[in-house]
């Protein structure tokens, strides 16, 4: 008797640069597995998170001119993760769509409410209440996020209820939307085609 197995929604992009070279391969039905490497540890750290809480595989090799700052190499991976989800999900077919989760990181409390609807939207009220972390700018946050929505059109809503420490804001910011992202990309039983009355996402 056969049984039907769902195909591995798996999407991978290369992006080279004057300024950044960037392989990444993202698996949206994986455990969590990851294998990072970039030239900026508290991003690593990061994108780590983003891997082992939202459920994907996740590999990553970048490099960049980190030398000038950590902006190109952060923007950077934030776009081919973008590209790589696209591929990855396909047509969208049978997906939850919406997702949302509110995180607590200790004394933080953050926020993501997100649309895989084909439509970019980032709106970003988390506050910082120093500017780094480490040597790494916590505005690269934002523009990761910035680019990761504009290439996946995604439509997020990213909050900050409360919270003061600048690493607990960065991280709960990380893992909230890996698991609204996890969310909206489970497939639902229920949903037959596209989630969608207008018959396109």
């Amino acid at each position: 008797m056969k049984t039907m197995t769902q195909t591995k929604r798996i999407g991978e992009v290369k992006r080279e640069t004057n300024e950044t070279r960037i392989a990444l391969t993202v698996n949206i039905d994986g455990s969590g597995e990851y294998m990072v490497k970039t030239p900026v540890p508290f991003f690593t750290h990061m994108l780590e998170q983003f891997a082992r809480h939202g459920g994907f595989d996740l590999t990553v090799d970048a490099e960049g001119d980190v030398e000038i700052d950590y902006h190109h190499t952060v923007e950077d991976v934030g776009i081919c993760l973008g590209q790589a989800l696209v591929k990855a999900w396909g047509n969208k077919a049978g997906i939850n769509r919406y997702g949302e989760c509110t995180l607590p990181m200790q004394e933080a409390l953050i926020r993501t409410s997100l649309d895989i609807c084909g439509r970019p939207h980032l709106t970003f009220n988390v506050p910082y209440p120093t500017d780094k972390v480490g040597t790494f700018d916590a505005e690269l946050v934002q523009e990761f996020l910035i680019a990761l929505t504009n290439n996946a059109g995604i439509t997020a809503h990213v909050d900050l209820l409360r919270g003061h420490n600048m690493h607990h804001i960065i991280e709960g910011t990380f893992k909230s939307f890996t698991r609204a992202l996890s969310s909206a990309l489970r497939m639902d039983s229920r949903v037959t085609g596209l989630p969608s009355t207008k018959g396109m996402l």
